[in-house]
């Protein structure tokens, strides 16, 4: 992808930066981890700082000094997660901050106005995340109401952008194969520069996971970048790929770096545990990250055990370098002929325990 900050490498894990910031590591390190593109988190910069304060300092990438390309989410599904704190209508969603329980509105329209502001490479239409489970009668309702929405965010953005930026749909429908198939036609109808299957990792089995994005990608243009939304492990995120997804982003690797979980080309490692106590290897011997090229696994279960903060930024630089070198392996195998060897090994280590 040829984006106004810089290129981008398909398939591309994003990680994810909430709040201007992926949680415990600086931008110097996302760079030297040859992190191609993050994400932006709109209902957090909304409620703080502030649109309008990161507009007036120049936009997002300045004011949180990252020089690569930026995506950023629409805040749908955060507003779908305040769950009892929301109240959703035509128009758009009336919620309270979980802040401090202001009253706040977002529509279609102020999603796209603040996404502008925000100034990311990719912003995504302002959709309704159907939740798990719903019925069929829930997921049509949810999903017309999500093309609607579609069709308010593509006019107010046509309106206002200023050149540069790109809009994707999102396609809905809960977990019926039928109503992925009738939204994805639709908004591929309305000629986005880029789709997202969202509305996935919201409570529903991994092998249901699958099945949607499996069944949804064919209906989206291949010759357009295809994104999906929250997902995944490290195996189900080189299975995606292998399907045909060019976009992937998850707090996975952040989160569990800071509970104490590695992954490892061992599989995964619980570095809490105290056999670690003593150990003097690295994380991952095979990583060449810099956390594995320096500190052992003694150390960082030290870390853990002290509550030091160093802890989480030392696990969340091996996670996320981990999943960027997933992606390029990914990417080297699809450019040689030989994914199918790299599935192979990816699966036998899928469900290992790290030693």
């Amino acid at each position: 992808m040829t984006l106004p900050h810089g290129l981008v490498q398909t398939p591309a894990f994003m990680p994810v930066g909430t709040a201007g910031s992926v949680k415990a590591i600086p931008q110097h390190l996302l760079e030297q981890l040859d992190a191609q593109i993050i994400l932006g988190n709109t209902y957090h910069l909304y409620l703080r700082p502030g649109h309008e304060l990161v507009r007036r300092i120049g936009g997002l990438h300045r004011f949180i000094s990252w020089p690569r390309p930026m995506l950023t989410d629409s805040g749908g599904f955060q507003v779908f997660s305040l769950n009892q704190l929301r109240k959703i209508s035509e128009e758009g969603v009336q919620f309270r901050s979980h802040l401090d329980g202001s009253s706040h509105f977002f529509s279609p329209e102020h999603s796209m106005a603040v996404q502008l502001a925000l100034g990311a490479d990719i912003i995504m239409a302002f959709d309704e995340c159907t939740e798990y489970p719903a019925d069929r009668a829930r997921a049509l309702q949810s999903l017309e109401l999500t093309l609607r929405w579609a069709g308010r965010s593509q006019r107010h953005f046509n309106q206002h952008s200023h050149g540069g930026q790109s809009l994707f749909g999102i396609v809905q429908g809960g977990m019926h194969q039928d109503l992925r198939r009738e939204c994805a036609q639709r908004l591929v109808a309305m000629d986005f520069p880029g789709y997202a299957i969202g509305g996935l990792s919201v409570g529903e089995p991994r092998a249901l996971t699958r099945e949607i994005i499996e069944s949804t990608l064919p209906l989206l243009p291949p010759d357009k970048p295809r994104y999906v939304m929250g997902v995944g492990y490290p195996d189900e995120i080189v299975e995606y790929a292998a399907l045909g997804v060019d976009m992937m982003d998850c707090t996975i690797p952040t989160r569990a770096a800071r509970h104490g979980l590695l992954f490892t080309s061992g599989g995964r490692l619980n570095i809490k545990n105290r056999r670690f106590a003593e150990d003097q290897q690295p994380p991952d011997p095979e990583c060449g990250c810099l956390v594995c090229g320096r500190y052992s696994r003694a150390y960082l279960r030290h870390l853990m055990a002290a509550q030091e903060p160093l802890a989480g930024v030392l696990n969340t630089l091996h996670n996320l370098a981990f999943y960027l070198d997933t992606m390029r392996s990914v990417r080297n195998a699809i450019a040689t002929d030989t994914l199918p060897v790299l599935l192979a090994r990816v699966r036998a280590r899928a469900d290992r325990v790290g030693a």
